[in-house]
């Protein structure tokens, strides 16, 4: 069984990931590589590094049991590990903080990226504003009408939002705007990827930001439970927070490992955003992974109520954690992760992101399965402010 946490020298986990990029970036990347490397093993970087995920992000996050919504479920006591309580709320500070330090470290003086949810965006231009940088972030039109509420702290953040017509209008086009700007700018730009999807080194970089995640949770658990959980879940668009709690976990095969995506209106193509489980091997963005596509070849269409999951590709790693049966991905659908939106913030004062909400209904589901002796986590992404207007009208149609 696989499940190395470490890709190969040709960037690939398995089969999966590479570099498939214009000539353009290829330098450029490998700029990043030999930054990244030489940064990793620097103490003065991991001590910076340290020192502003504990005091300007708020590390550790907490371990908060959550027992009304587990009697709700039955069987197995459900544990959420806090990452809405990271400044920005959500996990995706972890990642741009750090790469803010080694943009910096590059002499970068501009930052791009894309976002979907926008929490990634928020997260980015914080960095920036903490740092001193430039930043302008694409979003494609219709992410921007749903999460209306993080353009506006983005721009107040200081950050240039570009919203993106093209295509679906959704974060597969805002992507796809960010790596044309890159190719443009790589001299004095750096481009923060949000997930853990990209060309190498993309893909490792995040996961090694977002793994501070798993190496908490996985001390957490020792320290409260007295041993490790028997399941940690999480869910799955691109990536990144999935792949930060599981990758501690990974060796240890007595923990189940459960991936959750977004199973939309239905299981036909352009209903869902699950390509893991309904997708084939093909290129995206850079990399080889699992993608929804048509039978030529070409990104499929798809949908989530939650912009954050509504990308028709996922992190090389996760394909390879699938192939190898290490980890276990499942859908949950548009109505099942609004049923457990509400669930979690009545049951348990937490009002949950849409993209959490999908990983709180599997965990109900799972929990319900499972002895009363048994320990769930649940990787809680981030928080609902972002998500509230969006899901008060998704109610009330």
């Amino acid at each position: 069984m696989g499940g190395e946490t470490a890709p190969g020298p040709d960037g690939r986990f398995g089969a999966f990931g590479g570099r498939y990029v214009p000539e353009t970036l290829v330098a450029a990347l490998e700029e990043l590589e030999t930054a990244w490397r030489d940064a990793r093993a620097d103490p003065g970087f991991g001590t910076e590094l340290d020192a502003c995920l504990r005091d300007f992000v708020g590390r550790p996050t907490a371990f908060t049991c959550a027992p009304r919504l587990s009697a709700q479920a039955g069987g197995a006591m459900i544990w959420l590990k806090r990452e809405d309580l990271a400044h920005t709320g959500a996990h995706k500070i972890n990642n741009t903080v750090g790469q803010v330090l080694l943009a910096k470290r590059m002499g970068k003086t501009r930052i791009i990226a894309e976002t979907g949810a926008g929490q990634h965006g928020v997260a980015t231009a914080t960095a920036c504003a903490r740092y001193g940088l430039a930043c302008e972030v694409y979003m494609g039109a219709e992410d921007a009408r749903r999460q209306s509420l993080n353009v506006f702290r983005m721009k107040l953040l200081g950050a240039r939002v570009h919203q993106v017509d093209s295509g679906s209008r959704t974060l597969k086009d805002a992507t796809n705007e960010a790596m044309r700007d890159w190719m443009g700018s790589v001299g004095d730009t750096h481009y923060i990827l949000g997930s853990v999807v990209g060309p190498h080194p993309f893909p490792t970089i995040v996961r090694e930001l977002q793994s501070v995640i798993g190496v908490e949770c996985r001390a957490q658990c020792l320290d409260v439970l007295g041993r490790l959980p028997d399941t940690v879940i999480a869910c799955v668009g691109g990536g990144s927070n999935a792949a930060g709690i599981f990758a501690p976990f990974v060796e240890d095969q007595d923990v189940r490992l459960v991936g959750v995506e977004a199973g939309g209106e239905g299981n036909e193509p352009g209903q869902h955003a699950a390509p893991l489980t309904f997708g084939s091997p093909g290129v995206l963005h850079g990399s080889l992974s699992y993608v929804l596509q048509d039978e030529e070849g070409q990104t499929g269409d798809v949908h989530s109520c939650s912009a954050g999951l509504d990308y028709p590709g996922v992190g090389p790693e996760h394909a390879h954690w699938k192939d190898s049966g290490r980890v276990q991905y499942l859908v949950v659908d548009d109505a099942e992760a609004l049923n457990a939106f509400q669930d979690l913030s009545r049951l348990e004062g937490i009002i949950p992101a849409l993209e959490t909400a999908h990983a709180i209904a599997a965990s109900i589901r799972m929990a319900a399965e499972m002895p009363a002796e048994a320990n769930l986590v649940l990787n809680c992404s981030g928080r609902g402010d972002k998500d509230v207007q969006e899901v008060m009208r998704l109610l009330e149609s």
